[in-house]
């Protein structure tokens, strides 16, 4: 298997080689030069996370230095469950917790892979290798959990001050060690162009080895599309029917693995992106107009993104419009909406949830009537609620239970530096602790 550039540009490389790189020469992000098919019988008797991971990821690993390791790799990954839970006697609505791992978020399932990735793939007497990650929430505890203390690596991970709840900037800056922490004076649009430019800098690129774990990086969105192929299967096996989805979108990263599961052929159907006010992406498919623009602060903050990085790849998967406006719908909501979806959520299914997970909910009850009754519809849910805490337990009137690992992030000191979002601050600071 080869991959090449979402912008159509030089020739392909090989799976290893575009996870070290994290970013195509040309500035273009990895996609798959052709999608091996899969079909539901290739995955009888696979009935684990792990399982499915090997059998879905080995025709893009197929030929590489990883692909006699790829079981282990996602046996190291997927250690933890992303449990489909009912909301509904009939099963026909659920939600898909995927915030079981060691950073009670969906982005430990690909922080972790990657992080397996590159321990295998770091030879020991190598120079050390600078992995940058830009974060609006979620991304850089994960990638941090995964790499900490890794020997040979370290990771630098950009935030946007002041724009991340309480609990995620405890998760971001609690390390310390082989993990840098930098605030950065601006949006997660900042953080997500100054990673972009160093990649391209010539002279970072040839004092440093430079990678990323955003889900830019082939390795971060690949292993993505594993829960959404277990779920999927887990759905078709029981009801004979396919899976549709609501997915909290920012990035697209989450989406985008998603939709590369159907295109694999796993029983998807409706695939539904749920925005809050950073509404690019709706305002694109109803317009036909993109017009990427600053993010705007919100409750959902992992998903305030107003220029989404993997819109290229969502673009190469469908490149004309009328192609991607048949392939997905979207809808976005008001901090306002999502309070209240939070205190329905709560008081009409005893569940709680993160305003992503509300975000998505909202979305579902927007749609009509007949067309939830049609299908299997699932809530991905991206976050565990104690992360948000501050913002839910005041709508909800009661304490967010809080799970052992973040429990345990609590009692950690905290270290970061702020910088100005300007590529020579970054600079400054990779070449100092180099």
């Amino acid at each position: 298997m080869r991959f090449v550039s979402s912008r159509g540009a030089g020739a392909g490389t090989g799976f290893s080689a575009a996870i070290l790189d994290g970013l195509a020469a040309d500035g273009g992000l990895y996609v798959p030069e052709h999608w091996p098919q899969r079909h539901v019988q290739d995955f009888a008797g696979a009935d684990h996370l792990p399982v499915v991971g090997a059998c879905l990821l080995a025709p893009f690993a197929a030929g590489d230095v990883l692909a006699p390791q790829l079981r282990d790799i996602v046996t190291e990954a997927f250690s933890f469950p992303a449990p489909r839970v009912g909301l509904t006697d009939d099963d026909r609505l659920s939600v898909l917790e995927l915030f079981h791992g060691p950073t009670a978020a969906f982005k430990d399932f690909g922080a972790r892979f990657l992080a397996a990735c590159f321990a295998r793939l770091q030879p020991p007497q190598a120079a050390p290798l600078t992995i940058l990650v830009a974060t609006s929430g979620d991304t850089g505890g994960a990638v941090a959990a995964a790499f900490h203390r890794r020997p040979g690596i370290r990771v630098v991970v950009l935030f946007p001050q002041g724009r991340v709840s309480p609990t995620q900037e405890r998760q971001l800056t609690c390390w310390g060690e082989n993990v840098i922490s930098l605030a950065v004076r601006g949006t997660f649009d900042d953080c997500q162009r100054l990673v972009k430019e160093a990649f391209l800098d010539e002279g970072l690129r040839q004092g440093m080895r430079l990678s990323s774990a955003n889900s830019i990086n082939l390795g971060r969105l690949l292993p993505q599309s594993v829960y959404y192929a277990a779920t999927s299967l887990a759905v078709f096996h029981k009801y004979g029917e396919p899976a549709s989805f609501v997915v909290p979108s920012g990035n697209l990263g989450n989406v985008v693995a998603c939709l590369w599961a159907r295109r694999m052929g796993l029983p998807i159907e409706r695939v539904v992106l749920a925005h809050n006010l950073n509404r690019a992406v709706p305002d694109y498919l109803a317009s036909g107009e993109w017009q990427p623009r600053p993010s705007i602060a919100t409750l959902a903050s992992a998903m305030d993104v107003g220029n989404p990085s993997n819109m290229e790849r969502l673009r190469s998967l469908y490149p004309q419009l009328a192609e991607l406006r048949h392939a997905v719908s979207a809808d976005w909501v008001t901090d306002d909406q999502i309070r209240a979806r939070i205190v329905e959520g709560y008081e009409r299914f005893g569940q709680i949830w993160c305003p992503h997970t509300a975000t998505a909910a909202e979305v579902y009850a927007r749609l009509p009537a007949q067309e939830r009754a049609a299908r299997r519809w699932v809530l991905v849910s991206t976050a565990h609620p104690a992360k948000f805490a501050e913002i839910v337990e005041p709508l909800i009137g009661r304490a967010v239970p809080v799970p052992e690992s973040l429990a345990a992030l609590f009692a950690r000191p905290t270290k970061c530096e702020e910088i100005d979002a300007q590529l020579a601050a970054l600079r400054g600071v990779l070449e100092k602790r180099s």
